[in-house]
């Protein structure tokens, strides 16, 4: 909602901040409390489609998708995620960011600033090696940066770093 209203005051880099920050907390929204998790997700796609991150609002709407396969029965939610879609088939595009990274790589942002390899995230993960590495190069794509050092200074100038 922050980012939303920085957008509407004409703050566009505190509302990517904002953005940011929330996208991070993504991994939480669950089937587990299924209402708040759609209701959060479509916050968060609105505030993506404000921002003219049509990649970001994707992810979003797919998580919400994933949340309403599991618990269809959330009343008006699934139609006002439908919109969403529709109004974001209709937009212009935009550029990928934060909020297009998935759960999977939000997990592995707080440990990019560690001293840790890739090998030794893996195992704190319980992923493979290669997992690891594809989802930072992945992370490093949807950030614009080439380098492992990119990401972290990106990072950090998103107010995520650590």
């Amino acid at each position: 909602m922050a980012a939303r209203v920085a957008v509407h005051q004409g703050d566009v880099p505190r509302a990517q901040e904002q953005l940011a920050r929330a996208a991070r907390l993504r991994p939480l929204l669950t089937y587990a409390l299924p209402y708040f998790a759609v209701q959060t997700l479509l916050e968060l796609g609105r505030a993506c489609l404000s921002l003219d991150d049509a990649a970001g609002a994707r992810v979003v709407l797919r998580q919400a998708r994933d949340v309403l396969r599991r618990r269809p029965d959330l009343g008006i939610l699934p139609t006002q995620v439908d919109e969403l879609r529709s109004q974001l088939d209709t937009s212009r595009g935009g550029m990928a960011g934060v909020s297009s990274l998935t759960t999977a790589e939000l997990r592995l942002l707080p440990l990019l600033p560690t001293h840790l390899t890739f090998a030794e995230i893996a195992e704190r993960l319980y992923l493979s090696p290669h997992t690891v590495k594809t989802q930072a190069t992945s992370v490093y794509r949807k950030l614009g940066v080439s380098s492992r050092g990119q990401a972290i200074q990106r990072l950090q100038e998103l107010g995520l770093g650590g």
